[in-house]
């Protein structure tokens, strides 16, 4: 398949969960949010020079490939992995960075406070992280043979959870501290006893 018909192909499936169109690269730390939303879900690829309706603009200049690198590996900590492909069709040059998922999530960017914040992907949007996927990527970097205890504290979580609710929704109901409520939650996650969703730009927890 020549360059042009592959590009054609992937810009028929639009933005979604593993890929996003970038007219144009005028700000390497705005790039780096995709990337870091790329790496701490499902991995995916970045059509660069390409414009939102799907029509190929092209990237313009080599600065906006210099800043693809510095996206990736100045403005993301830790470094994230990208692969760059270029691909000329009818006179412009579109470029294809590929982020495959992080094994060191999270992946944070600097955002514009100079603060640093991890993304995730979700459908075609990239999202910042909440403080329960941040405790859950560490509870995922702890030994598979830990074995979930239910504690006092557990049992007054689950207790007080009704249907779906936020984070401040389940500390408030629960009486435990904020802390505590964030580990409880990320770790019955990770032993399928509770679940998450991303509904009305918030972020709900249940029971599974």
């Amino acid at each position: 398949m020549d360059d042009k018909r592959y590009l054609l192909s992937l810009i028929r499936e639009g933005e979604h969960q593993q890929q996003d169109f970038k007219y144009r690269v005028a700000d390497a730390s705005k790039l780096a949010k995709s990337v870091s939303a790329f790496a701490n879900t499902d991995g995916g690829r970045l059509l660069i020079g390409v414009r939102d309706d799907g029509q190929i603009a092209g990237v313009r200049s080599e600065e906006e490939i210099f800043m693809m690198h510095q996206a990736a590996y100045k403005f993301c900590k830790p470094e994230a992995s990208i692969k760059f492909d270029t691909y000329h069709v009818d006179g412009r040059t579109v470029v294809i960075a590929t982020v495959p998922p992080s094994l060191r999530r999270p992946v944070c960017v600097h955002d514009e406070e100079g603060n640093m914040r991890a993304y995730i992907r979700i459908a075609d949007e990239n999202i910042v992280a909440s403080p329960v996927h941040l405790a859950l990527w560490r509870e995922t970097q702890k030994p598979q043979g830990i074995m979930l205890t239910y504690d006092d504290d557990i049992r007054q979580l689950l207790s007080t959870m009704q249907g779906r609710q936020t984070l401040n929704q389940i500390i408030s109901a629960s009486k435990l501290p904020r802390h505590r409520v964030i580990m409880l939650l990320a770790r019955l996650i990770r032993f399928g006893t509770l679940r998450w969703e991303y509904t009305g730009q918030q972020f709900l927890f249940s029971i599974v």
